[in-house]
């Protein structure tokens, strides 16, 4: 991907680029990719990741906000370039038109990671996997178990529709810049028989109870419950982060609807 060594990072973007050759062996590797998927690149970048991936796979889908990087990824015939905020990106639209499930990667932006992640969880039914280097922080808290500081809301919102697993540590001197926080690859899996749940609901449950963490839930989701007209028994004499995620979609699942 000649001339892209010359791009300079941009801030805004949230660009680090990855430099460090074994690490990316390890990372594509990771994700294995075979003949007959449908791999699909979230911020290529300076294409540390997508030429190993080429290597191995071909045709790739990138999706690539900055217009300079995007122009030069055009020039290559085995990759197809949607240049645009992924958050504006429409994942099932995008599958119905490969007719076939997706299997997402890449080194999402630090600055936009979590609204990534919710933006996926949209179009969670079609996708097969995603791997993606996160802030190591944030890795934590998606797959930190009831009890730990760590465990929260999107805990038990990506919880609930996968399984999630931390693969992989990448210290900072493997970008150019170096970021000032640890990084790591997370295996994000869906469920394959999640329960059906309403996500809006689920949500509104969850970031009521994680609203004052340090408190007892009578103090925040126990109010909410009331106002809702819950009357079911839910054990409130706890902190949220001693709930487990099937507790609190059990709960979703028994709150009276909203007319």
């Amino acid at each position: 991907m000649a001339g892209l060594k010359s791009h300079i990072p941009r801030k805004r973007f949230g660009q680090h680029f990855l430099t460090d050759k074994a690490l990316i062996e390890a990372i594509v590797d990771l994700i294995d990719p075979q003949a007959g998927e449908t791999l699909v690149e979230i911020g290529p970048g300076l294409g540390a990741m997508t030429l190993p991936i080429l290597a191995r796979y071909q045709p790739l889908t990138v999706i690539e906000l900055d217009r300079d990087l995007a122009a030069r990824l055009r020039k290559r015939d085995d990759v197809e370039v949607i240049e645009s905020d992924v958050l504006k990106v429409d994942f099932k639209a995008l599958a119905a038109a490969k007719g076939a499930k997706l299997r997402v990667v890449g080194n999402l932006p630090y600055n936009i990671s979590t609204p990534i992640l919710f933006h996926l969880l949209d179009a969670v039914d079609d996708v097969v996997d995603q791997h993606f280097m996160l802030q190591k922080e944030v890795v934590d808290r998606m797959a930190s178990a009831p009890g730990s500081k760590d465990y929260g809301r999107l805990s038990v919102m990506l919880q609930w529709r996968y399984a999630i697993e931390s693969v992989l540590d990448v210290p900072p001197e493997a970008f150019d810049p170096p970021p000032r926080v640890d990084s790591a690859i997370v295996r994000m899996v869906p469920l394959k028989d999640p329960p059906a749940v309403d996500p809006k609901l689920l949500g509104a449950v969850v970031t009521s109870a994680f609203s004052q963490r340090r408190k007892l839930l009578r103090h925040s989701l126990g109010r909410w419950l009331a106002e809702r007209g819950y009357e079911g028994h839910f054990d409130l004499q706890r902190r949220a982060e001693e709930v487990p995620v099937d507790e609190f979609i059990a709960l979703a699942l028994a709150v009276p609807q909203q007319k």
